[in-house]
């Protein structure tokens, strides 16, 4: 029952969904890179390169016999499966830079932006005038 409480606490927290519509999202961002890589940046390096479809890249390690099955490294395809990992790490990394960055300028406290309420000044006003009469 303890479990099902804590549960039901980090649910009603928005955790969940945070963590929800960050999934969602990271798999549609992921299938756009994986287009933009197949698609796009690929067929790029195989013009530049001289017509190689680099994810048909392989090494044969041992053909394929009667008995025995073939065993093959398809680096072709690790290649471009560590382009679409750089891709999205890059662009997470400057999503996150982007976002650390508005969260610094909100919580400085020297912003002159940032409007101080009327209630407040005049409170921190009369606290300034009763340190000054009691010295």
């Amino acid at each position: 029952m303890k479990i099902i409480k804590e549960f039901k606490e980090f649910a009603v927290k928005g955790n969940m969904f945070d963590m929800a519509i960050g999934i969602i999202i990271g798999t549609a961002f992921s299938t756009i890179v994986d287009s933009l890589v197949g698609d796009l940046l690929m067929p790029l390096f195989s013009y530049v390169t001289g017509s190689i479809n680099f994810e048909d890249l392989v090494v044969v390690m041992r053909p394929e016999t009667a008995n025995q099955t073939s065993v093959v490294l398809g680096f072709g395809s690790f290649l471009k499966h560590t382009i679409d990992f750089i891709v999205i790490a890059l662009t997470i990394f400057l999503v996150i830079k982007a976002i650390n960055k508005l969260r610094s300028k909100a919580e400085d406290e020297t912003n002159p932006t940032e409007v101080t309420p009327k209630d407040i000044q005049l409170l921190a006003e009369i606290r300034d005038l009763l340190k000054q009469n009691q010295s």
